[in-house]
């Protein structure tokens, strides 16, 4: 029988995440599964609430400035000591999967030899056709899933199936990413490794889009306080943006995009009228 690590992180969402763990306790599969969920300084009940309803989860105390991409590392590292898993599967806390979603993934791993990185793509909670997370191609192109596993460039760490060969040949997602880009840069170092990612045939749960937080750029607020913004986490971090950029795009992308990103801080209407 295969085992996997599920690896979770989350922050004051204790009922969008209790939902998800319902979702991945009800999988139509007899496959072995330990949860490793980071709780990172959440202040609304979700660990008592976890810990009441869904007791075999294994709690690790965050804390409280890793965000998603830190925490989701801290879940890894953490279940990679434990014990010598199968599979490790990423499930952000706002998923909610179908009850095959495991299943498929490792159905379409197995035709790949467990050496691929399976990707499952999620919808909108009201419309089914709009595919919320998942693969992508170059210039923003999100794959809808159509019968057959297609190949992606680019993937979200939303549902993710990681078999251990790929970690042991690249190991665990980057905390020098402290909230986004970690799951890009994943997919990114796998594939220089010779490691090809994929879609799932099937779509494998549902998460609505998120926010994004463009404050930074915002012209109504203070000059001062957008470049305060752009350097928060949960901002476009100039600095961390660079690092991805360069180690995927090149030295002189990334220098361009470091320069126009405080530029478009600082002048944010000028930058909206030249666009």
């Amino acid at each position: 029988m295969s085992n996997i690590a599920v690896l979770l992180t989350c922050f004051n969402r204790k009922d969008k995440t209790l939902k998800s763990l319902e979702s991945l306790y009800r999988q139509d599969t007899d496959v072995e599964m330990d949860v490793y969920l980071v709780d990172d300084g959440c202040t609304d009940g979700t660990p008592d609430a976890v810990r009441q309803q869904f007791s075999q989860v294994n709690i690790i105390q965050g804390s409280g400035n890793l965000f998603w991409n830190r925490g989701m590392h801290l879940a890894w590292t953490t279940a990679a000591r434990q014990r010598d898993y199968d599979f490790y599967l990423w499930l952000n806390d706002d998923t909610i999967l179908y009850s095959d979603a495991v299943r498929e993934l490792l159905a379409c791993s197995e035709s790949e030899n467990h050496r691929s990185i399976i990707c499952g793509a999620t919808h909108a909670t009201n419309n089914p056709d709009e595919i919320t997370y998942g693969g992508w191609k170059p210039k923003d192109t999100i794959l809808k899933p159509n019968g057959q596993k297609q190949v992606c460039d680019y993937i979200n760490g939303n549902i993710l199936l990681v078999p251990t060969f790929v970690y042991l040949k690249i190991g665990a997602n980057d905390p020098v990413f402290h909230h986004a880009m970690g799951d890009s840069d994943y997919g990114l170092r796998a594939r220089k490794s010779g490691i090809t990612s994929f879609v799932a045939p099937r779509v494998s749960g549902v998460c609505d889009e998120h926010e994004t937080l463009d404050a930074w750029c915002n012209p109504v607020i203070p000059v001062l306080k957008r470049l305060k913004m752009l350097y928060t986490p949960l901002g476009n971090h100039p600095v961390q943006f660079f690092i991805f950029e360069k180690r995927h795009h090149g030295l002189l992308i990334a220098l361009s995009h470091y320069f126009t990103i405080h530029l478009r801080t600082l002048f944010p209407s000028i930058w909206k009228t030249k666009k």
